[in-house]
């Protein structure tokens, strides 16, 4: 009966385990470097957001949505309403302090840098080299497998409600993606109600939750596509096994090892025969006889001759069938173990193609947000463009208004004096109005003031 591996993975923040804060005190920067895979604020929801619902690349063709719509964000915002909204409003009618009413409970702990915003849960039902060789029809199946998969693990953890859930068909095994909120109830103080994920899920309840998820999910399976699989046992580690029988060069090997199997079965008959003619030719060299001139010789007579240069034909053809079945097992295990350390070679380089793909998803996520940065500031430029526009044609129309009235009237003379004294325009400024000789060049050095 053929296996799948099965894993539920939540995303967690290992800077906060107690493994991250003993290197932090053994270092010298006081500090972890361990991966951060959780929806802690805001912001970390919408780099979720992107990733699930491929927005980065805009190649939404190879994933389907089954639980939420085109948007993490607003559908995790929502489910925060649902949740919470009646807990906020009666938890602010009891407040006689504005300052310490919730007007958005989102917003709330999304600044609120110990607790998470919400959690994410990776689900994933047999390895690469399972689904390596499947179609598309085939693999898209799974769909329904992880329809009830998101009913079943509400179920199975009812202070969990799943805001999205969708599923990646453009890797290398399909994988649902869900993103839901864990709460709390019935709390005395604060909100009656709120996001509790570490009251959710412990390190006991997690290893309930995953042993009836994975039951669940083999049935589901085996149930929609008509097989009859089991589950892998759960191991600390993930093994990759090389199918070595759709191995060109192995199944030819294979092929020859049968051959000599059926060989060896005839050898096994054949050395019977030899044993009993073996016993034969002791007879024939005990019964002969000295010849009458020499003791030392012996007579045979030429049918025992042909009965022993049969015996030693037959058993030099035995020997060298068995040579040569002997020497096809010791290439066969040859190839094995070469295959093993083949295998082996391949795990490295699938860890390390796993790798790469996270940082290139990691640059991605950094080069989008550099991109909407860029986008911001480009929008604020063009602000501060069109404001510096506007006081370079304000200070112009203030130029000409003074040289107007210099040229028209000699009583301006004392008030320009006066801005001049007061420093609110330059010797150049003086110049301009006193010349009547402001130009584009001037209005760029008055700008640049």
């Amino acid at each position: 009966m053929e296996e799948l591996s099965y894993s539920l993975h939540l995303g967690n923040d290992k800077n906060k385990s107690k493994r991250a804060r003993r290197t932090a005190k053994t270092n010298d920067t006081n500090t972890t470097s361990f991966n951060n895979n959780a929806i802690q604020n805001h912001q970390q929801l919408s780099k979720v957001d992107k990733h699930n619902l491929r927005k980065y690349d805009e190649e939404q063709e190879l994933i389907c949505t089954i639980k939420g719509t085109a948007s993490v964000v607003e559908d995790t915002k929502n489910l925060y309403l649902e949740l919470f909204e009646d807990a906020r409003i009666k938890y602010n009618e009891k407040q006689n302090r504005n300052d310490r009413k919730i007007e958005n409970y989102f917003n709330h702990i999304s600044n609120d840098n110990k607790r998470d915003l919400a959690c994410e849960i990776i689900i994933e039902l047999g390895d690469m080299d399972f689904w390596d060789d499947k179609d598309d029809k085939f693999k898209h199946k799974m769909t329904e497998v992880f329809k009830e998969q998101i009913i079943d693990l509400e179920e199975v953890v009812p202070n969990f409600k799943i805001a999205n859930a969708t599923i990646h068909y453009d890797e290398s095994s399909p994988h649902l993606h869900i993103v839901g909120v864990p709460f709390k109830d019935g709390m005395k103080n604060g909100m009656e109600k709120q996001v509790g994920k570490s009251d959710v899920f412990t390190k006991v309840s997690l290893k309930n939750i995953q042993d009836k998820m994975r039951e669940y999910c083999i049935n589901s399976f085996n149930r929609i596509y008509h097989l009859n699989y089991t589950l892998k046992a759960k191991e600390d580690g993930r093994n990759v096994d090389i199918n070595v029988a759709n191995m060109n060069e192995y199944k030819k090997f294979k092929r020859e090892q049968e051959k000599y199997k059926k060989q060896l079965k005839e050898l096994n008959s054949k050395t019977e025969e030899l044993q009993n003619k073996s016993n034969e030719i002791n007879d024939i060299i005990d019964n002969l006889k000295p010849t009458l001139m020499n003791k030392n010789n012996f007579t045979i007579s030429n049918e025992e001759v042909n009965k022993i240069k049969k015996y030693i034909e037959q058993t030099n053809d035995t020997t060298s069938n068995l040579r040569n079945a002997n020497d096809t097992n010791i290439v066969l295990k040859k190839y094995e173990d070469d295959l093993r350390e083949h295998s082996n070679e391949v795990r490295n380089l699938k860890k390390k193609i796993k790798t790469r793909d996270d940082r290139i998803e990691e640059l991605a996520y950094d080069l989008n947000d550099a991109n909407e940065t860029i986008d911001e500031l480009e929008d604020k430029v063009s602000e501060l463009q069109k404001i510096v526009d506007y006081f370079k044609e304000l200070w112009k129309k203030f130029i000409e208004f003074l040289q107007n009235k210099f040229f028209s009237n000699d009583k301006y003379d004392d008030f320009i004096e006066e801005l001049h004294e007061e420093e609110i325009i330059d010797d150049n400024d003086l110049d301009i109005i006193q010349n009547n000789n402001y130009n584009k060049d001037n209005e760029k050095d008055d700008l640049e003031r």
